[in-house]
């Protein structure tokens, strides 16, 4: 393992579980002082803070004593976030006030009460957790959609925003990941069983993707040896969006 982070610090966003999990435990592995912020944050090796990405106080008070702790702030990976499923005529306007408040403007909340502390790092790095329905049509997922193909879009207007002060910004595009929330989507299913096939097919892999293969995607773009990349979305898909197979025979 290298220990490229060694001297930095983070912290992750949606650090309780599944991907946000991994990636706090990579940056860990890899050197880095990591903050878990959520609403069930983790124990050590981590610095548990618990905060609601709605509530901008929390956010604030969350992001300071990680600073705080830390002597400051070099990473921000933003991955907290929740699900939907339905067509535009199924969710309420409450449930899309409620999507894009977390997916979205939760983002905004952490970044902006960060970015005192990475304007003073030598190497700040921001890594947005967007999704592959950010570039490709899915079905039922109309608000999720929405919301991650607003992150795509503000991790590149953060990018041009923030270049000149030295910070990067990045997003990367996690196609269908094996998850605690797919699991619990694939629960809710009729078919469990069937809809996990379902979802492995579409995947050109043919598996989902795990949570410690996106974390990797993240540590890289996070990392100071990624010092010339800004503005990319980097997709963890199984070639969901870039292949065009030709059926099996």
């Amino acid at each position: 393992m290298t220990a490229e982070f060694e001297g930095l610090s983070a912290i992750v966003t949606g650090g309780g579980s599944g991907i946000g999990l991994a990636v706090a435990t990579l940056l860990d592995e890899r050197g880095a002082r990591v903050a878990c912020l959520d609403v069930n944050p983790p124990g050590e090796p981590f610095l548990g803070l618990k905060a609601d990405v709605t509530d901008d106080a929390s956010v604030r008070a969350a992001v300071t004593a990680a600073a705080e702790a830390f002597g400051g702030i070099d990473i921000v990976v933003n991955n907290a976030g929740i699900g939907a499923a339905g067509t535009v005529a199924d969710n309420s306007d409450e449930e899309w006030h409620r999507v894009l408040d977390v997916n979205v403007v939760g983002m905004m909340r952490v970044t902006r009460a960060a970015l005192p502390y990475l304007r003073l790092s030598q190497h700040a790095a921001i890594v947005n957790t967007c999704s592959i329905a950010a570039t490709a049509g899915l079905p039922q997922r109309a608000l999720y959609s929405t919301t991650k193909g607003a992150v795509l879009s503000l991790t590149l207007a953060m990018a041009a925003d923030h270049i000149h002060e030295g910070i990067r910004v990045n997003c990367v595009n996690p196609g269908t990941a094996d998850t605690p929330w797919v699991g619990r989507l694939l629960d809710a299913a009729p078919d469990p069983e069937a809809e996990r096939r379902a979802l492995e097919a579409r995947q050109p892999m043919g598996r989902l993707v795990s949570a410690q293969e996106i974390a990797h995607a993240v540590a890289y773009l996070a990392s100071p040896l990624a010092s010339a990349t800004t503005g990319t979305s980097l997709a963890v898909d199984g070639g969901m969006q870039g292949l065009r197979l030709r059926p099996r025979s």
